[in-house]
């Protein structure tokens, strides 16, 4: 059914389409639903600039390594994220400064994949994106970049939106792959098209002549244009799933390999286990016209204050 779904959402055939009917009542209602509650919630305004980097498509748009290039080129910056996949729940800061403070299952991998990217910035995980502000306002914020934020309407920030390259159905979920109406992305700030404001850069380290490919990423077809020579296998998890070190060890003597193949997303899942590990690291070329314009908000915001 995940598989049906995923080929519906990204690479729809003319039989999907059926289903995609059969469901199109539920998807005019969550569309409804999502563009009322933007016109009619307030807003908090905070002191501080906050950017929300987002997509309004399920699945990977380049939304992580965006909040990590971002991030990078501030001091006092705090990353606040919902934290997706882990296994607690309510406010918890994952790193100060760089230094990480808590373990990726209280976390949740993007999360932490962020706290150990960014040496000089503080993260932050809650359901309470509003909650998680005042913590790290008290804690010495200056700017405010909020993962996954779109549709976190209730706050007052600079809508940062990104776009695939390709979209192959724009209908709402369950229908199709968007969170609410296509048109609604007419609410961000800015609008950046993969290939065109950003593109994907993939670097690989410890490749081996027989690796097995093992990732719990959403969309996981997107890969395979990257793929190195060598991989000879593949296991695909739900996107934020945890591993078993016992069972990949298994894999591994099943299939042969010399390493595993991981994207970092995986690799914070796996950092306790004793087994080699080939890596795919994702970071994006963003043109210095975005990160200008965002900077003149910021600017702007401190200079309104």
């Amino acid at each position: 059914m995940k598989a049906f779904f995923e080929k519906l959402f990204f690479e729809p055939k003319w039989y999907h389409w059926g289903v995609s009917i059969v469901l199109l009542p539920l998807s005019i209602v969550y569309g409804s639903y999502m563009c009322l509650r933007r016109l009619l919630r307030a807003k908090i305004r905070f002191s501080i600039p906050i950017v929300s980097v987002g997509n309004m498509i399920v699945g990977g748009s380049g939304k992580t390594p965006f909040v990590v290039a971002l991030a990078s080129r501030y001091d006092d910056v705090f990353v606040i994220s919902r934290g997706y996949g882990r296994q607690t729940q309510g406010l918890m800061q994952v790193s100060s400064k760089g230094k990480i403070l808590t373990s990726v299952t209280q976390s949740g991998d993007e999360a932490m994949m962020m706290a150990e990217a960014l040496k000089n910035a503080s993260v932050i995980v809650s359901e309470k994106r509003d909650i998680a502000i005042e913590l790290a306002m008290r804690e010495g914020a200056k700017l405010i970049i909020l993962d996954d934020g779109f549709n976190r309407i209730e706050i007052e920030k600079y809508e940062v939106l990104l776009e695939p390259k390709i979209i192959h159905n724009y209908l709402p979920f369950p229908s199709g792959p968007f969170r609410g109406f296509w048109f609604e992305k007419r609410h961000a700030d800015l609008v950046l098209k993969e290939g065109e404001d950003f593109t994907r850069e993939v670097s690989y380290r410890n490749l081996q002549d027989r690796m097995l490919l093992v990732t719990a990423i959403s969309n996981p077809k997107r890969l395979e244009s990257y793929l190195p020579q060598g991989v000879v296998a593949k296991k695909v998890y739900d996107d934020h799933a945890y591993f078993n070190e016992e069972e990949l060890i298994g894999f591994m003597q099943e299939y042969e390999v010399k390493s595993l193949l991981v994207t970092d997303k995986d690799a914070v899942k796996m950092e306790e286990f004793q087994l080699p590990l080939s890596k795919m690291q994702l970071k994006l070329h963003i043109e210095n016209r975005v990160f200008e314009e965002i900077e003149n908000y910021i600017k702007g915001y401190r200079d309104e204050r």
